[in-house]
């Protein structure tokens, strides 16, 4: 599969729609990036993507990891590809540059983790959880661990880990069991059994850092007596080096439908030393700086899979002949026209445009929201960045995998019979990409912590301040009308479902996910009725003005069935015997 960098939609994204420039030049920390200097990461990126990443992802997809008595082994090239990644600094992109990190801005890393996430996903799951891992670490970290393990996350001298599920505890962290018993020397004693864990071992580095929940021996019952412990495959002299081999160990991997060049393992935790990493008994807030960040690398992937998948059934389309237009012959000197003369497959490929290319848009704001709450030196523009960036995390995880998935399905259905065949690498898209859905909090939590944690939490005032920001935007001349009776239909459901959940403690959790939807199809037609506003007068926005034009006609209309489903009780779901089922 072939991929290419967006670069163009990247430079039109940050420095036409969200006047990146304008904004780095009220945060000190961003004032030296350049356009040129920016344009050139996103090349460069976009470079690596292409030419060293995508080439390995299938062929991984085939071969998979291997594990034999504890020992994985990773792909063929995979190990290559990940030298090059790790070498051009791209694990350390947005990191903290008094430890080796570049300190750009997040919503440029959103763009380069999109293009990494296209190129190979099984790939790219080991650098996103070393991000991951840097960003806990470094918030929650002593100055003697940021010193000690930041600069060779950064480097990808060394890869991270995130160790939270177990057999019998998924979701529900509370009932864990994994102990952790403190020592002499101020280390703990961790003893447990993980599951699921995404890189726990592998050979592509020497070293693994593993972050690690687990319970104290008087810790408080349920999810308020979690703390967290950095592990490391093997531990850390103070200079960096590398000591004996930690007692931790995968039991196996898991034979996955998909990303298959990831290694996913069964990890036993066997007295091993750890240290910990924050507060006692505050290690689920701690560990949610990771998680909220693999929250939103999760809806990337999703983002960059939608793209892959357009790119290849818009590719498949302009060469498969089949069929004639319903005008007559658009090729009349062949036996057959392409597949883009029929009204049907041009359906799905502009479904598929408009998902990838608002999503894009989407991601960059929630990044830019990531970046005002951090670096701005107004105190009143952090607070509200921040209530914003907490506001649409969940929906950038659950919409943006969502619509990927069905953009990978779309382009199976275009490629038809095809599609369906290993060769053409679309079915791979289509399982690579299910499991965003899935990790990292499912979509139906993240759907829950919308309206539960974030709407009802306030009674949408939050919300309606945000649909209040978005209405003061100027868009598109023909779309204002159908934009304001989307802003008016979200108001008016939010209202609906904080009055109705006071008296039905089972509505939130009924309407929740087509109330995500609702958000992210309305925060969508805003995004695309600004870029219409301001697309330029040549091929590439009339693109944008037609693409706009397109998700108003056919895509934000499902809100209206929203609507209706989220004011319907939930008599007949509720009263359903269980025996029934």
């Amino acid at each position: 599969m072939e991929y290419l960098a967006p670069e163009r939609d990247a430079h039109f994204l940050m420095f036409d729609l969200f006047r990146a420039r304008e904004i780095w030049e009220q945060i000190p920390a961003f004032q030296d990036f350049s356009e040129d200097l920016i344009q050139a990461v996103v090349a460069e990126g976009g470079r690596l993507a292409a030419e060293v990443i995508a080439p390995t992802n299938q062929g991984g997809d085939q071969q998979g990891c291997q594990w034999q008595d504890g020992e994985v082994t990773t792909p063929e090239g995979f190990k290559e590809a990940f030298a090059q990644l790790a070498a051009g600094g791209w694990l350390g992109l947005a990191g903290n540059p008094g430890y080796g990190g570049q300190g750009m801005p997040k919503m440029l890393a959103c763009l380069v983790e999109e293009m990494l996430w296209a190129a190979n996903t099984s790939l790219y799951l080991y650098g996103t959880l070393t991000v991951g891992a840097s960003l806990c670490i470094d918030t929650h970290g002593t100055e003697q661990q940021k010193t000690l393990y930041l600069p060779r996350l950064y480097s990808g001298e060394w890869t991270g880990a995130m160790a939270l599920t177990e057999a019998h505890a998924g979701t529900d962290l509370g009932i864990m069991r994994t102990k952790a018993e403190p020592q002499a020397d101020g280390s703990y004693r961790i003893t447990g059994t993980k599951i699921f864990i995404t890189g726990g071992e592998h050979d592509l580095t020497e070293n693994i850092v593993h972050l690690v929940l687990a319970k104290l021996p008087d810790a408080p019952a349920g999810s308020k007596g979690i703390s967290l412990f950095i592990v490391p495959k093997f531990l850390v002299a103070e200079d960096g080096s590398l000591e004996r081999r930690n007692q931790l160990a995968s039991g196996s991997i898991e034979h996955k439908m998909g990303i298959r060049g990831s290694a996913t393992s069964v990890m036993n935790y066997d007295g091993a030393t750890g240290y910990l990493l924050g507060e006692q008994n505050q290690g689920l807030a701690a560990m949610f700086t990771m998680m909220n960040y693999e929250r939103l690398s999760v809806g990337l992937q999703g983002l960059g899979a939608g793209e892959l998948a357009y790119q290849q059934a818009a590719a498949y389309a302009g060469d498969r002949l089949q069929g004639r237009a319903p005008a007559g012959p658009q090729n009349p000197d062949a036996a057959a026209d392409s597949l883009l003369v029929h009204p049907d497959v041009r359906r799905m490929l502009l479904a598929q445009r408009a998902l990838a290319e608002g999503g894009r848009a989407f991601a960059l704001f929630v990044g830019l929201q990531l970046d005002l709450a951090k670096y701005s030196e107004d105190e009143q523009v952090r607070a509200q960045a921040q209530v914003l960036s907490e506001l649409l995390t969940p929906v950038a995880k659950a919409f943006l995998s969502d619509r990927g998935f069905d953009s990978a399905v779309l382009a199976q259905q275009v490629f038809g019979g095809h599609g369906y065949i290993q060769e053409w690498g679309v079915e791979q898209i289509v399982r690579d990409t299910r499991i965003a859905q899935i990790y990292e909090g499912t979509n139906g939590v993240q759907a829950l912590d919308l309206i539960g944690r974030k709407v009802l939490r306030d009674g949408g005032a939050s919300l309606r301040k945000f649909v209040d920001e978005m209405a003061q935007s100027e868009v598109a001349e023909g779309l204002q009308a159908d934009l304001n009776d989307a802003f008016d239909r979200l108001i008016r459901t939010t209202a609906s479902v904080a009055e109705r959940a006071a008296g039905d403690a089972n509505l939130p959790g009924a309407v929740s996910t087509d109330y995500l939807e609702m958000v992210g199809l309305t925060v969508y037609a805003w995004l695309w009725g600004r870029m219409a506003a301001i697309a330029p007068d040549d091929s590439f926005g009339e693109a944008k003005r037609l693409t706009a034009r397109f998700f108003y006609d056919r895509l934000l209309p499902k809100c209206i069935g929203l609507e209706k489903s989220i004011e319907a009780d939930t008599t007949a779901l509720m009263t359903f015997a269980d025996e029934s089922f």
